[in-house]
């Protein structure tokens, strides 16, 4: 159990294969409980990555937009999503949208952007009959568990992501950037160090480069921080690949990641990536009313296959620009 203050007066339950999990009587005010224990859950979040809080009775977005709201003050608008979510106000999203018998492996929310969550929140309104798990990896852990030449490699170029925008598949112009004025998009793309190249259908073709391995703003504490494995081709089923690519050939798939010199990352360094995570991931299965917390920079997190209605409600805040976040899109024109 934990000596913060806070286990006072709530069970902080501790288990090495779950994130941390604090059980409280429902409140009956739930924003009003979030308002007075604030700072004693985000020392929760600071000292284990992530955090559940089971009790709270979140049953609907607005309940759950207002907790946030308390934990976190104002809420990030996505940029650069790559794919759709529905919004229920501003900052406060529907979980992305993702095939439920289709996993969606470890990942730092849009560590890809310049701009990124310092803070995820999540509030689960339904939870689903099986599976479904918003499961955890810590950051640092993973480092050090890959190999070291790898890494040295990563952290050395970075991670190079490639994205075609077209209509069929993935988030459209006007979901990722806000606008489908090619002006606007022009524009957002030059202050925030993304090449970008129209196709003569029309289509948008991207490639920014960034860090795979970050230091963590207040703790210092390197970080394996990026979607390299997430976003690559070979992390997809085999048969939506084979489609993808026969469809819109390699070079057009919706999003995909190489090395930061533009080299193809191998299938089994993908492969290595995902075990990796596999070996780290601490799990806890979503209750109907459970919130979570998780710091986007140290703590990794998944969605897993379910079964059955699910409805999660996520935000994003404090916004943090990286200091070695490789933006160098002049190298990524080759």
């Amino acid at each position: 159990m934990s000596s913060s203050p806070l286990a006072a007066t709530l069970d902080v339950e501790l288990r090495p294969d779950r994130p941390a999990i604090l059980h409280v009587d429902s409140p009956g005010d739930a924003p009003g409980w979030a308002a007075r224990y604030r700072e004693s859950l985000r020392a929760q979040v600071t000292e284990h990555g992530a955090l559940v809080v089971r009790g709270l009775d979140l049953r609907d977005p607005s309940s759950a937009g207002a907790v946030f709201a308390e934990l976190a003050g104002g809420l990030m608008t996505e940029r650069e999503a790559f794919a759709p979510r529905e919004a229920y106000a501003p900052g406060l999203y529907a979980s992305t949208a993702w095939p439920a018998n289709q996993p969606m492996c470890m990942h730092h929310e849009l560590s890809y952007a310049l701009e990124v969550p310092g803070l995820m929140l999540f509030a689960c309104l339904t939870a689903p009959e099986r599976g479904g798990a918003t499961a955890v990896a810590d950051a640092g852990q993973v480092l050090q568990a890959l190999p070291e030449e790898l890494t040295a490699r990563f952290e050395r170029e970075g991670w190079l992501l490639t994205r075609s925008y077209n209509d069929e598949i993935g988030a459209s112009l006007a979901e990722s950037f806000g606008t489908d004025d090619r002006a606007g998009i022009e524009a957002y793309c030059r202050a925030n160090a993304i090449d970008f190249a129209w196709q003569p259908d029309g289509s948008l073709r991207t490639r920014q480069r960034r860090a795979a391995v970050v230091r963590h703003p207040v703790t210092g504490a390197r970080c394996w921080f990026n979607q390299v494995a997430f976003l690559n081709e070979w992390t997809l089923a085999p048969e939506v690949r084979e489609y993808l690519v026969d469809e819109y050939g390699v070079d057009g798939l919706p999003f995909n990641t190489r090395y930061g010199d533009g080299s193809p990352i191998g299938e089994d360094v993908v492969q290595l990536l995902n075990a990796t995570y596999d070996r780290h991931t601490r799990r806890e299965p979503w209750q109907a009313g459970d919130l979570m917390l998780v710091d986007n920079i140290r703590t990794a997190h998944s969605r897993e296959p379910f079964d059955g209605e699910r409805q999660v409600v996520v935000g994003m805040a404090e916004p943090r620009r990286l200091d070695d976040s490789c933006a160098t899109p002049e190298a990524n024109r080759r």
